[in-house]
């Protein structure tokens, strides 16, 4: 009897402990962790990366939103706690942003997610070969150019620092004009003008699959606004503030995710000239390159505390 009662008091004492670990488990990852909401300028890099993250954690068993919002309100809804995570932070285009929300410690920044980036401006290689090398010759060619940069969307930091270069009369750019569109539109109206073999000088960048679509050149010359190595960039994962030790078992997959050119190249591709949406493309990519999951996966959980690179393998039908 004193056997049994030992034997029956240890089993309560292992089941307390139980119950009292599953609490815990519980309480390390808070009902709020369970949605990811995502911030994206609309550009189709962080379409990419979005859809790849997206697309791990939905096979983890959290819920996914991604906002479209312009880089300033991404930014303020990561300060008001109502973004959780912005994979987008182009460094150094996007410091005043930082300096605006970083320093009073209003976001986290988690690390870098991609390095070896370029962002100034470019022109068709015809161009290029005509004798605009440099941001200094534009000037010469104004009429061929009919005296337009073509750029991204309004109110991006990209547009704000060829604003300013104009503003100051930077490369004698001063009667200048900034057209402003998106992505998208920029693209059309630079396949417009190379079918036409016309000038025409565009915001550029990568990853992007028109560094493989046209014949391009990127110009030198604009260190003082866009940086040294041709606007040479690394993209940051930032997140509001608290975030990674709120929601850790999301944290530690921000922190494992590091993305490549080549990566974003080719699922970009796949959304801009494969017609795919950027969930169709990530999943394509993922499928056809499983062994990304394993370094992305390590000492992550399903939200249950089961094993997540096994549970994303299923998801994915691998």
């Amino acid at each position: 009897m004193f056997a049994f009662y030992k034997a029956s008091k240890l089993l309560s004492i292992i089941s307390m402990a139980s119950c009292l670990l599953a609490g815990n488990i519980v309480a390390a990852e808070p009902s709020q962790c369970k949605k990811v909401r995502f911030t994206d300028p609309g550009w189709t890099d962080i379409n990419s990366t979005n859809a790849l993250t997206s697309t791990l954690l939905e096979g983890l068993g959290y819920s996914t939103e991604v906002n479209i919002l312009a880089v300033p309100i991404g930014f303020e809804g990561l300060k008001n706690n109502e973004i959780d995570i912005f994979l987008g932070n182009w460094m150094p285009a996007q410091q005043k942003f930082i300096d605006k929300y970083a320093t009073p410690g209003d976001i986290d920044i988690i690390g870098t997610n991609l390095t070896g980036a370029k962002f100034t401006l470019a022109v068709p290689r015809y161009v290029h070969d005509a004798g605009v090398k440099d941001f200094a010759d534009l000037a010469r060619f104004s009429q061929k150019f009919r005296k337009r940069i073509y750029s991204i969307e309004a109110g991006s930091p990209a547009n704000q620092l060829l604003q300013r270069m104009i503003d100051s009369e930077d490369f004698d750019l001063n009667n200048w004009r900034l057209v402003e569109s998106g992505e998208q539109g920029v693209m059309s109206q630079v396949k417009r003008e190379i079918k036409r073999q016309q000038f025409i000088v565009f915001l550029g960048w990568e990853p992007h699959p028109m560094n493989t679509t046209f014949d391009m050149a990127y110009l030198t010359g604009g260190d003082k606004y866009f940086g040294a190595n041709f606007g040479g960039a690394t993209i940051r994962t930032v997140t509001r503030k608290g975030y990674q030790e709120e929601c850790g078992n999301v944290g530690k997959l921000l922190t494992n995710l590091k993305f490549t050119l080549s990566m974003e190249n080719q699922i970009m591709d796949l959304i801009m000239n494969g017609e795919m949406s950027p969930m169709e493309a990530a999943q394509t990519y993922l499928k056809q390159n499983p062994d990304v999951l394993n370094p992305w996966l390590e000492g992550v959980t399903t939200t249950d505390g089961n094993n997540g690179l096994s549970a994303v393998q299923k998801h994915l039908g691998l």
